[in-house]
């Protein structure tokens, strides 16, 4: 087991929930971002977060359609995504290599922008494989992947897969042979990755759609292997 870095440097530019009580109403006759099909809890954060857009919205800098277009371009964000990058590097080898080499450009080629973070694609082999975490929070490439699972966030799966990888692997379904090498990726604030499984044996003519089938969010992670399912059951620690 390895990581590929000393030190993890977190900043707070990334995405976090902090719940604070505090009660604010809904009104309708404003740009309010929280609706009436929501809970109706609002925290301090909210709160902030409805006033800072408000008044960006009356300043007239951004308009109420570009926020809804944002936020329907977040919701659309799912394994799928990386599931579809997956299948797509199995069968293209010009996009593979492309995918490792500038990670960026060849995801912009099927339509999705990372953004400004760093991607690192991990490429699964019979004699390697990855398998990523985040020690101090929960950065993860929400941009092709999604939210992240309760479980990688939590601090049973932070703490014990740097030190106890296989065990971990092996509570998720996954049996790694001891003549097979495991490498543990954390990431920052400014580097996230991306784990692209082996293709599993007996699917050659599938089709991209088919194979994409095959791709969990779990594998993406490095937890299980593609086409096994992920029981996201982890022991505390």
């Amino acid at each position: 087991m390895s990581g590929p870095s000393d030190t993890h440097d977190h900043g707070h530019h990334h995405d976090h929930h902090h719940d604070h009580d505090h009660m604010h109403p809904y009104d309708p006759d404003h740009h309010h971002p929280h609706r009436e099909d929501q809970d109706d809890t609002m925290t301090y954060y909210k709160v902030m977060e409805s006033a800072v857009r408000e008044l960006l919205i009356e300043k007239g800098l951004i308009t109420p359609e570009q926020v809804h277009r944002q936020i329907e371009h977040m919701d659309s964000r799912t394994p799928a995504n990386g599931a579809r990058i997956v299948a797509r590097a199995w069968v293209d080898p010009d996009f593979k290599k492309r995918l490792i080499e500038t990670p960026k450009e060849a995801i912009a080629e099927i339509g999705h922008d990372i953004g400004p973070m760093h991607l690192i694609v991990l490429e699964n082999t019979p004699e390697v494989h990855n398998v990523v975490v985040c020690t101090l929070c929960s950065c993860y490439p929400r941009w092709i992947l999604g939210l992240p699972p309760d479980w990688y966030k939590s601090r049973a799966y932070r703490s014990r897969v740097v030190r106890e990888p296989r065990t971990v692997l092996r509570e998720f379904g996954t049996e790694i042979a001891d003549n097979r090498e495991v490498l543990v990726h954390d990431s920052t604030a400014d580097m996230r990755y991306f784990v692209l499984p082996m293709r599993p044996e007996g699917t050659e003519g599938m089709s991209e759609e088919d194979l994409a089938a095959m791709v969990g969010r779990d594998a993406m992670i490095g937890v299980v292997e593609a086409g096994a399912g992920g029981t996201g059951q982890l022991a505390a620690e």
